[in-house]
């Protein structure tokens, strides 16, 4: 999982006097259509594209809107830190704020920051999918910390699976 300090790290990499660019929506487009079995649809009109991999959405944006603004899924902590620190990341517009941002591509973020998060986006919907899906679009678990929260789960239902069994209020354990 990144945190803060790693993207502060990323910001300070840009050349002193450098001026900051900005993604454009050609950009934006064209980074989103570059993940393995990305598509773009249109389902809330056509001024809002909303990509997507294997039907599920991992990023949405109004690619005419003014500012350019992008809503990417994120993990519900690290969402948190990145709008704690920065104020162009707010909570998702119109979408479930705990695991979604929404991204305003005005320059004050690094590109590479931004393609990370977008990365990022990918990687949680894909890290959802069956295994046959996932090794359809050739993506690796080790570019993820996506296992590690599946074993996790994993460990919680096993032990689950060890608790005694309780016959009702009050009941006996078995």
């Amino acid at each position: 999982m990144r945190s803060v300090a790693d993207d502060a790290s990323r910001a300070s990499r840009t050349e002193v006097g450098e001026p900051p660019s900005v993604i454009d929506a050609l950009a934006l487009r064209a980074l989103c259509l570059s993940f393995p079995g990305s598509h773009e649809t249109f389902p809330f009109g056509a001024e809002t594209s909303v990509f997507k991999v294997a039907g599920k959405m991992f990023a949405l944006s109004r690619l005419g809107g003014e500012p350019l603004c992008v809503s990417l899924k994120c993990e519900p902590l690290l969402a948190e830190q990145l709008r704690a620190a920065h104020p162009a990341i707010t909570g998702g517009y119109h979408l479930n704020k705990r695991h979604w941002n929404t991204v305003v591509l005005d320059g004050s973020l690094p590109n590479d920051m931004i393609a990370d998060m977008l990365e990022d986006s990918y990687d949680l919907v894909v890290s959802k999918l069956s295994r046959a899906r996932r090794r359809a679009l050739r993506w690796h678990p080790e570019q993820d910390a996506a296992p590690g929260r599946k074993q996790a789960g994993a460990d919680h239902a096993a032990e689950a699976c060890r608790a005694p069994i309780r016959n009702g209020p009050g009941g006996s354990t078995g």
